[in-house]
């Protein structure tokens, strides 16, 4: 079993309950009301049989006699249906973390909420940290959420709107304290965005360009975290003058990424124009942020000069830029002819918009628009300003600290083959790409450095590369070099590799003043091999003098992006999780012995098969060491909108995770005896996994087989984003198949190979081979084996052998016969070995809310996942050509997704 029958409620989750009961009943009256009541009674027939079903471990056949066979509108109805359920059960249960956050801080006192920013302080004083120790760590802090265009959960825009009115609707009575009146108006705006949510598809027929994906990003970033970034730099002076009695400015800990635009890796539509165009959308969108803020400062901001003293500076300033923007002063109004703050903000917003438009008046960069803010905020201090006015010029300065004038930074990303294949034609070289790898470096040398410029060349890879570097040389000239984070090299092997990037941006112009390539350059260690040889990669391409010149120019600081995505389909999740544990601590030993700094960029998905984890945990369980007060990850898929989607969230979100860095960096786990041992048992581990993951996905036909027994024909055909599903030309073999369609149609499939395939067999031979005792020891004090089991857990709860089963009846009984007894073992041993080393009965019996959350949605789950098996027989019988077929298998993949949660 996954989980106890008889899973309650605690007494700090009763809230929740409710809400759950209140909103289903709420779901309930729409649906009657948009379908029929025949309609409700149906949902409710088919899901007291699925929670029947799972209360006395039954088959699929009770469900699949009410729902095989149904007209494609009709279960594409009840798919949505289903949907909206889990939907509301989403938007409880985020509100209800809210709702706990607000508890902790209204009890105060000793007690402060797990994994906050208050409680990290707390923790690191307990451990003896000096206030001067812990300022000096602050300077240090580094943390990069960096947003990609990787959606298994599209939602759109106006759905995320609709959302945002659900939860305010919730979060306004929190407290209790509503009047009747307004605890009607609350319903009845609930139920409005309900409603309207039923009658908007749930995504559009039409595939997102990259434009739309810009957008998708960008209303997190500009509704959500430019709300609260001066509430994360407040609350954390708030814990630092609890814990610590520290009053001070503080640096900038957060700052931002986007790969959406700028990842060219296997999407034909990301270019040089992409890259320009979503500089210049980034800059607009984060300048009108500022415009708009300043319009509202300027009617906060309205002292009288016959009331209150104004610095001279500011005063100054105000002559300057009416001299400067002689149009925008004229248009100020008389009446205001004494408030000086008043009419600064106005043609400082003036020359905001002025720099929109590239005109000569705007600012020249952030900090003149940061020094005119520091102005208003020093005379605002000198003159009783304090609580009039300053904590609102204060805010906006963290927000301009934050997001610059780029709101995020891009990253450029493109894989080694396509440089190498333009190294090839530049230099007439047919044999380049079978070249030793020593010798390409060699004769890179002269092109990466100062010396001989690589040779110009016609082809269509060159001009697109060359495009893409005068992109690169535009937006610094433009945006300033805030603005472009690293440039990112896929499937990187060798020094030859890092070295075309530079020799080929060298041609493109890219060079500042002192002739040095101002770019960061990451290579991207992906695949289990690419992993074992990454250290000795970095050792190579650091013995490189021409490379060491470009490094000492960018700081001495490395960056190397880690792949947890195709290591993980490459070799199985132990494999994968165990392959970049090591690289991480022989990397390090690496940059230690050529006297440089690290920084980990980790490559992580929604899904635990693709390296998502919580924060704090996958912190912890990282190597001494590796964090060093920087942290660089990626975001993506439904992990963006379940961190970012609601403001106080998001908030909680980024505390967990500064919190995490700054105990992981100040104060390390202490070095442990025992790890060298440890160690061996997951070489054991890892290599007994991989191969029995391996024998499974090599195996003669299993290609065949995951294309029968998963929806992933149906998601190729979704518009759920601008990038192909596959990384090379039309091959269906797995090494070109993208990670995030092989974990999304396997989680669709409740099978959920990719995050526990082997992990059994890796197990068992470790007992056999050195013992039971030795991995309850490593799964009771090392951080990483216990994080590694603890979400190998998760998974196995959210599968579904019965239904796994289903799917895989789908591809026929030969290639059933042939694979699925051998997925129900493993599954099975894996299942077994967890629950024993762990000393538990059930799975998640360490995190029983999260069993019990999942146990909310699986009566809404299951059910869409039989009308998906049903479907998708019906839909290959007729050829693929049934298009109300296959509208009714979108909706279900898109309920599964919001269902499931993690899963691409």
């Amino acid at each position: 079993m996954n989980a106890p029958r008889n899973l309650e409620f605690a007494p700090p989750d009763l809230p929740l309950r409710d809400d759950v009961r209140r909103l289903g009943a709420l779901v309930g009256e729409m649906l009657a009301e948009q379908e029929s009541p025949a309609f409700l009674e149906e949902v409710e027939r088919v899901r007291t049989t699925a929670i029947a079903r799972r209360q006395n471990g039954g088959g699929m056949a009770s469900l699949s006699a009410l729902l095989d066979g149904l007209e494609p509108a009709h279960a594409q109805a009840l798919v949505r249906a289903f949907s909206t359920y889990f939907q509301v059960v989403n938007i409880a249960e985020r509100v209800h973390r809210i709702r706990r956050r607000r508890d902790y801080q209204r009890a105060g006192g000793d007690k402060a909420q797990p994994d906050s920013l208050l409680d990290a302080l707390r923790r690191l004083r307990a451990a003896g940290v000096e206030p001067t120790e812990l300022l000096e760590w602050l300077e240090r802090i580094d943390i990069e959420p960096v947003f990609t265009a990787h959606p298994t959960e599209a939602v759109r825009r106006a759905l995320l709107e609709k959302e945002q009115i659900m939860v305010a609707a919730l979060i306004d009575d929190l407290d209790g304290n509503r009047t009747p009146g307004e605890r009607a108006a609350d319903l009845a705006r609930f139920r409005m965005a309900l409603t309207s949510t039923w009658q908007t598809a749930d995504s559009s027929p039409v595939r997102p360009t990259v434009d739309d994906e810009r957008e998708h990003v960008g209303f997190y970033l500009t509704e959500v975290l430019y709300r609260i970034m001066p509430v994360f730099y407040e609350t954390l002076e708030h814990a630092l003058g609890d814990t610590f009695g520290i009053a001070t400015e503080l640096p900038r800990l957060l700052r931002f990424g986007t790969w959406v635009g700028g990842d060219m890796d296997g999407n034909p539509n990301v270019d040089a124009n992409t890259i320009r165009n979503t500089l210049d959308a980034q800059r607009r969108a984060i300048l009108g942020k500022y415009a708009a803020e300043l319009q509202q400062l300027a009617s906060v901001l309205t002292q009288s000069t016959g009331v209150v003293g104004v610095d001279a500076a500011v005063l100054e300033r105000l002559e300057q830029y009416r001299a400067l923007l002689p149009q925008a002063a004229a248009a100020s109004r008389p009446r205001h002819a004494d408030m000086p703050y008043r009419l600064l903000l106005e043609l400082m917003r003036a020359r905001l918009l002025a720099t929109l438009e590239d005109q000569a008046s705007g600012y020249g960069s952030p900090g003149e628009f940061a020094a005119d803010l520091d102005l208003v905020r020093k005379s605002l201090e000198h003159n009783r300003g304090v609580h009039a006015g300053w904590f609102s010029v204060r805010r906006l300065v963290w927000r301009l600290r934050t997001f610059g004038f780029h709101l995020a930074r891009l990253d450029v990303r493109q894989e080694s083959t396509v440089h190498a294949r333009a190294i090839a034609a530049a230099l007439g070289d047919e044999q380049w790409e079978s070249r030793d790898p020593v010798e390409q470096a060699r004769i890179l040398a002269g092109h990466a450095g100062a010396g001989q410029p690589l040779p110009q060349a016609g082809d269509e890879g060159n001009r697109r590369l060359d495009a893409v570097f005068g992109a690169l040389v535009d937006a610094r000239r433009r945006h300033g070099p805030d603005a472009l984070g690293a440039y990112i090299i896929s499937m990187a092997r060798s020094r030859a590799d890092v070295l075309a990037v530079l020799a080929l941006a060298r041609r493109g112009g890219l060079v500042d003043e002192a002739g040095r390539v101002p770019l960061d350059i990451a290579p991207l260690f992906e695949t289990v091999d690419d992993l074992r040889h990454g250290p000795a990669t970095l050792r190579d391409l650091l013995a490189d003098p021409v490379y060491r010149e470009h490094l000492q120019a960018r700081g001495n600081v490395q960056m190397v992006m880690l792949g947890y995505s195709d290591s993980g389909k490459d070799g199985g999740i132990a494999a994968s999780r165990w392959s970049l544990q090591r690289a991480q601590v022989e990397l390090l030993q690496v940059a230690e012995e050529h006297g440089i700094r690290l920084t980990f960029f980790h490559g992580r998905g929604g899904s635990l098969s693709r390296g998502g984890s919580k924060t704090t945990r996958a912190v912890d369980a990282s190597p001494r060491g590796s964090v060093d007060g920087r942290l660089r990850v990626t975001e993506q898929g439904e992990a963006i909108h379940r961190k970012f989607g609601i403001r106080a969230l998001a908030l909680r979100s980024l505390e967990q995770t500064t919190g995490a860095v700054l105990v992981s960096s100040i104060r390390p786990r202490p070095p442990e005896p025992r790890e060298a041992r440890w160690r061996e048992v997951m070489d054991t581990v890892a290599e007994a996994s991989s191969v029995a993951y391996r024998a499974l996905v090599g195996a003669s036909r299993f290609m065949d087989y995951f294309r029968s027994a998963t929806p992933i024909d149906v998601i190729e055909r979704m518009t759920l984003g601008s990038r192909p599903s596959r990384r090379l030309g039309e091959d269906a073999a797995l090494s070109n198949l993208r990670a995030i369609p092989w974990v999304f149609a396997w989680s669709q499939a409740r099978a959920v190979i990719p995050g526990w395939f082997g992990v059994g067999s890796g197990l068992q031979a470790a007992v056999e081979r050195h013992g039971e005792e030795v991995l309850r020891e490593m799964a009771a004090d090392w951080p990483f084996f216990r994080t590694f089991l603890d979400d190998i857990s998760m998974v196995l709860a959210k599968g579904d052998m019965g239904i796994a089963e289903m799917f895989s009846r789908l591809a026929g009984d030969e290639l059933h016969a042939q694979f699925f007894p051998r997925i129900r073992d493993e599954h099975a041993r894996t299942r077994d070995w967890v629950l024993r080393l762990n000393g538990h009965e059930f799975l998640l019996q360490h995190d029983q809310r999260l069993a019990l959350s999942i146990r909310l949605r699986n009566p809404y789950v299951d059910p869409i996942s039989v009308l998906q098996a049903d479907l998708l027989r019906r839909w290959r019988a007729s050829g693929r050509e049934d298009d109300a077929l296959l509208r009714a298998l979108v909706a279900s993949v898109n309920g599964v997704s919001q269902g499931v949660q993690n899963t691409g």
